[in-house]
């Protein structure tokens, strides 16, 4: 909490500081050597097991590097090729080892491959360096020019007489080669190795790394990175920067992750440029951005943060499935439970406290982590514990500030629950996404999706609440006579919120100002009075489109080092690269319509919807159309939140989970709404006179 509070008061600067590039010896030439140790994770190093490595962590900036490639698993291959890239890339759906250099030469067969097989034009990168020497086959992989040759190449340590070169590459394969099988390929065994056979192989590789700076002069820059997984489950893995006249232990990070103790592989590349004095020389295709380190920190603090991190994501990793399989569960039981309730028009209390609290899961899964749960001995059980407490606490805050307004106000749960879920969501962005990292409704490292800025499941939350809190307060100012300070209330809140979601460094969502632009204007052209069409719709979608790409091109015209995603992406449509990304994320939104996970949830509550509107005495004992009888603009937010969540998961890959969870916060909170409306009429379990004369007449309406 005291993380994410001190974040908010530094939010003005972070666009600021992330997008100034600064890194040690941007300009000054200089030596660097990176040693690669594929498969090394932090739980590893000890200071009794691997000396070498604990020392260099006392005085280096130290962080996770997230090895995510382009599959779900990185082989370290497609480790030393990232580097090489200064992209993302792999060579296959399972891979192992790098190549070996062809026998008696300092190049590899056919490098060319790469770039017309493997996808990978980039390949080479690095290699415009001047003066490398590689060791290993994995560093004549990273350090190739783009012949695939090097300065110079040695098989193992020992063979290294001169280590002047202004760039070294050292490939530590010690601890990665017992998870090789028979075939060459990563092993699919979860744990492969047993747990002391692992520890030698480490102490081994901490042996081998402990050569290497025993020859390197005080004066080189040291990079240590665990550059690939060990097996079919993906971990944070160990990264060290020692920069000359490091005398203590600081946290590592860069401006590609907006983090300070988390890295990306490609970071590697552009720091390989920089600590060399080549930082005018990074190519633009490289994504990476230089390495920084951070303000000093205990060496113990930082490995156990570095420790917990990795358990954090992995905890978040493993409850995903469960997590959203259960609240498939939920959504669909209680639109079933609620459609046969509501018909009998009983229990209505029941079912109104169920709607509250299945809309107050999603922000639980983000103020769970204004603790440190991941920190206990049993994560899981903590978080799970931790969510179940905020959604109850929750609830009965939504319920209790239901009792303490006017009796005929229906949206107090509705406003108390969204108003929670915008709050926590634009604090969160404002500062530094704290909240929605290691979040099963967010993202995490391991996986490596995204790393900062508005998640796609946060966006769909962010613009469904929005919407809802904008258009109730919008219903008190329209009975008042004054609509237009209500659209433009609505216009207002939804722009801000809009913005901020989508600004290069803060929320970088570039899907989600496509989706909210026309969400904004439905829900502010309905309260206003005016029609809306599919022209209109059409238009509107355009116009987010339109925004998101003037908000990538000012982003573009920053200096390379400083761009997002988004301004990369706006370099790829100029360059003709940006098919293959288009192309992606395209296959992972199709992917999603098959999702047991999400679907149900979007069948459901459309279904329930319909079902609704076509018979609403039937189906809610016209709980929906008396809810919008009674709060008129609740429609235009309802409406307007559905339109967002559908465009969302046309134009982002999370694709279905954008709709479902759109739906999941709107339609409960609307209900609830509607239910207090019945109440309030006179309905209750066994009185069905006063219930049935609001059907008919709504009807009649």
């Amino acid at each position: 909490m005291r993380r994410w509070a001190a974040g908010m008061v530094t939010a003005m600067l972070v666009a600021i500081v992330w997008g100034t590039p600064a890194a040690a010896h941007a300009d000054d030439p200089g030596q660097v050597a990176l040693i690669g140790v594929p498969g090394l994770m932090w739980s590893d190093v000890t200071e009794g097991d691997t000396p070498n490595l604990w020392r260099l962590a006392g005085e280096s900036a130290v962080g996770s590097l997230s090895v995510k490639a382009v599959g779900t698993i990185t082989c370290p291959y497609d480790g030393w090729l990232t580097v090489s890239a200064g992209i993302r890339s792999a060579v296959g759906s399972r891979c192992g080892l790098p190549p070996e250099p062809v026998e008696g030469t300092n190049r590899l067969h056919e490098f060319g491959w790469f770039a017309s097989v493997a996808g990978v034009p980039t390949a080479g990168s690095v290699g415009v360096l001047p003066g490398t020497t590689a060791v290993g086959p994995g560093a004549v992989l990273a350090l190739s020019d783009a012949q695939g040759s090097v300065d110079r190449y040695h098989a193992t340590v020992d063979q290294v007489a001169d280590w002047s070169a202004p760039v070294i590459a050292v490939d530590v394969d010690t601890l990665i080669r017992p998870y090789i099988d028979a075939d060459g390929k990563l092993s699919r065994e979860p744990e492969a190795v047993a747990t002391a056979d692992r520890a030698a192989a480490v102490r081994q590789a901490d042996a081998q790394v402990g050569a290497v700076l025993a020859n390197l002069p005080a004066t080189a820059t040291v990079l240590v990175a665990g550059l690939a997984d060990h097996g079919p489950v993906p971990h944070l893995r160990v990264a060290m920067m020692r920069a000359p006249g490091t005398t203590g232990t600081s946290l590592l990070g860069s401006g590609s992750t907006h983090r300070d103790d988390m890295i990306i592989l490609p970071d590697l590349t552009a720091t390989l440029f920089s600590a060399a004095g080549q930082a005018a020389a990074i190519p633009p295709t490289v994504i990476g951005q230089p390495l920084r380190a951070g303000e000093p920190i205990p060496l113990d603090e930082a490995v156990d943060r570095l420790r917990n991190a990795d358990t954090a994501g992995q905890t978040i990793r493993n409850m995903g499935g469960i997590f959203f399989t259960t609240l498939a569960v939920l959504q669909v039981l209680f639109y079933g439970a609620a459609f046969l309730l509501l018909r009998r028009r009983s229990a209505l209390g029941v079912v109104r406290v169920a709607a509250v609290a299945l809309a107050s899961i999603p922000v639980s899964t983000y103020l769970i982590n204004l603790t440190p749960w991941e920190a206990g001995p049993a994560p899981t059980l903590t978080l799970v514990g931790g969510l179940v407490a905020c959604d109850v606490v929750l609830t009965v805050l939504a319920l209790r500030a239901a009792r303490l307004t006017r009796p005929e106000n229906i949206l107090a749960p509705l406003i108390v629950v969204a108003g929670v879920t915008a709050a926590v969501l634009l604090g969160d962005l404002l500062s530094g996404t704290h909240l929605q990292l290691n979040s099963v409704m967010g993202y995490t490292g391991v996986v490596g999706a995204r790393y900062y800025g508005l998640g796609n499941i946060p966006f769909a939350l962010l613009a469904t609440a929005v919407l809802l809190v904008a258009t109730a307060v919008a219903d008190t100012l329209v009975r008042h006579g004054r609509r237009p300070l209500a659209v433009g209330l609505i216009a207002g809140l939804g722009v801000f919120a809009m913005i901020l979601g989508g600004w290069p460094g803060v929320g970088s969502d570039f899907g989600g100002v496509i989706a909210f632009v026309p969400g904004i204007a439905v829900a502010a052209l309905i309260v206003a009075g005016r029609r809306v069409s599919v022209w209109k719709l059409g238009l509107f979608c355009v116009a987010g489109g339109v925004t998101v790409l003037a908000i990538a091109y000012l982003d573009y015209r920053r200096p390379p080092g400083s761009r997002t995603h988004l301004g990369r992406f706006v370099g790829q449509i100029f360059d003709g690269t940006f098919w293959p990304v288009i192309a992606r994320k395209l296959d992972a939104m199709l992917g999603t319509l098959l999702s047991p996970n999400l679907m149900p949830v979007v069948i459901a509550a459309v279904a329930f919807l319909v079902f609704a509107v076509l018979r609403p005495g039937a189906a809610t004992a016209g709980v929906l159309p008396v809810a919008f009888e009674r709060a008129p603009t609740l429609k235009a937010g309802l409406l307007g939140a559905l339109v967002s969540g559908g465009v969302g998961m046309l134009v982002n890959d999370s694709g279905a989970a954008v709709l479902s969870m759109a739906l999941a916060l709107a339609v409960p909170l609307v209900l609830s709404a509607g239910i207090r409306a019945i109440q309030l009429d006179g309905a209750s379990p066994g009185d069905g006179g006063r219930a049935e004369g609001t059907v008919e007449q709504t009807r009649v309406a």
